[in-house]
C-alpha cells in the first residue's frame, strides 16, 4: 500500500530536489536529494543495513522545513537485539547498576550457593565469559559502576563476589556507596552506555525482574549519561579495594 505523503517544503525552486515530505500516517519524514553512491563515501557510514540508501541535501533545507516538534515514541528492543549490542559496539560499553536486588540473579545456581555461604562456582568458560574475552581481546572496554548500600544487601554482596568473575574475562568493575551517589545526584536507574552515543535503559517491574530495554539516542540525554559516567567513574572504587572495606557477615 502506497504511503500518503504531504509535501513539506523545498528551497530548490521547481527543478526537483531537494525536498522534504511527511508520511501522514506515521509522521515519518522522507528526504529527496542527490543519491550518494560512491563506495568510498558509503564506506564511511555507520551501521548500514541492506537496502538503505543515502541522499545529500543542503543544511538550510533542514533548518527551514524540518519539523521542530515530535512526539517521541520509546524505542524498545528485544532481549536478543540487546544481547547483540555487546558484540557490535565499537569501543566502550559502560554500565550503571543502582538496584538493591536483581531477580534474575536469584534464579541462578551461583546465587543459591553464595546465599548458603558456599563458593559460587563461577564458570569462566560459559558462553557469556567466552564472548567477553573475545570482545576484550579486540581492544573493546567493558566497565561498570555498582551502587552499594550500607550495609550491602545480599544481592549486592553477591555482585561483589561476581566482580571477580567479570574482571577475569576483561571487565573493569568499580563500586560506589549510595550516599556518595546521592551526593553526586546520580540517577536511580540502570543503563548501558555504548560508544558514548546510545543509551540502553533497562526497565524493571516491582518484583525486580527486567522487563525491557529502551534505546535512547537523543543527544541531550546521551550527553547527560556521559556526564553521569564521568562523575561515577571518578569517585568509584575498584571492586577489590571496596570489598576489603565491607564488614564480613560472619
Amino acid at each position: 500500500m502506497a504511503r500518503r505523503l504531504r509535501f513539506i517544503g523545498t528551497n530548490s525552486g521547481n527543478d526537483g530536489c531537494p525536498t522534504l515530505y511527511e508520511d501522514l500516517d506515521t509522521g515519518e519524514v522522507l528526504v529527496q536529494g542527490d543519491a550518494v553512491t560512491d563506495p568510498d563515501d558509503v564506506a564511511q557510514l555507520r551501521n548500514v543495513k541492506p537496502g538503505e540508501g543515502f541522499v545529500v541535501v543542503p543544511r538550510v533545507l533542514l533548518a527551514d522545513f524540518a519539523p521542530r516538534d515530535a512526539d517521541r515514541v520509546p524505542m524498545v528492543i528485544s532481549f536478543e537485539e540487546f544481547g547483540g549490542m555487546f558484540e557490535t559496539f565499537e569501543h566502550t560499553a559502560w554500565r550503571l547498576e543502582t538496584r538493591r536486588r536483581y531477580a534474575s540473579d536469584e534464579e541462578t545456581e551461583t546465587y543459591a550457593r553464595f546465599a548458603r555461604g558456599e563458593d559460587a562456582g563461577w564458570d569462566l568458560d560459559d558462553p557469556w565469559c567466552v564472548s567477553r574475552r573475545e570482545q576484550s581481546a579486540l581492544g573493546k572496554r567493558f566497565e561498570r559502576v555498582r551502587i552499594v548500600d550500607n550495609p550491602p544487601s545480599l544481592g549486592q554482596r553477591y555482585l561483589l563476589d561476581n566482580a571477580r568473575r567479570n574482571s577475569a574475562v576483561g571487565e573493569d568493575i568499580r563500586n560506589l556507596r549510595r550516599s556518595d551517589a546521592d551526593q553526586l545526584k546520580l540517577p536511580e536507574e540502570d543503563f548501558w552506555l555504548f560508544d558514548s552515543r546510545v543509551i540502553a535503559r533497562l526497565r524493571f517491574d516491582g518484583d525486580d525482574h527486567m522487563t525491557g530495554v529502551e534505546l535512547i539516542t537523543n543527544p541531550v540525554e546521551v550527553l547527560r549519561a556521559c556526564q553521569v559516567r564521568d562523575a561515577a567513574w571518578h569517585h568509584a572504587i575498584p571492586y577489590d579495594q571496596f570489598e576489603s572495606q565491607v564488614p564480613s557477615t560472619e
